[in-house]
This record gives structure tokens, sequence and C-alpha cells, in this order.
């Protein structure tokens, strides 16, 4: 992830190359489960990670920006 990209926009990113397609094809938006902004500017002051559902994966970001994008069926 690079200085200048949205945590949420790497977020989107990570689980469409999971399912091996254009994040604009995901098929439902991220914002009922976790608000965008939110996520923008969860680390911006501090450290820790924050782990999610979407779609069937487990989303987990870390401080750092690193992002696993994990298989709920553990595949």
């Amino acid at each position: 992830m690079s200085a200048h990209e949205r945590l949420s926009d790497a977020v989107f990113e990570a689980v469409a190359a999971r399912e091996g397609i254009d994040p604009t094809e995901l098929p439902e938006p991220m914002f009922p489960l976790i608000d965008p902004d939110a996520l923008d500017s969860l680390f911006r002051r501090g450290t820790g990670r924050v782990a999610f559902e979407y779609l069937d994966y487990e989303v987990t970001v870390e401080s750092s920006g690193d992002i696993s994008v994990d298989a709920l069926d553990g595949s």
C-alpha cells in the first residue's frame, strides 16, 4: 500500500484480487459492514488491527498497512 492510497481502497483491491476480479466488480458494498472513512482514519494516530467479515472472507487490517484476506471456510 502506498502512502497516498486510502486503506479502504487497498482492502477492496485485496478482496478483489482474492476473487480474481476488478474491484468495481465486487458484488456488494463494504459500507454496510464497515465505514470506509472510519477505516481510513483508524490508524492515523495509533497502532493495532481490525478484523471483519466481508463476502466469504475474514479481512484483517493491521496498522502497518498489511491486509490479509482469508476464506471463512479455511481455504
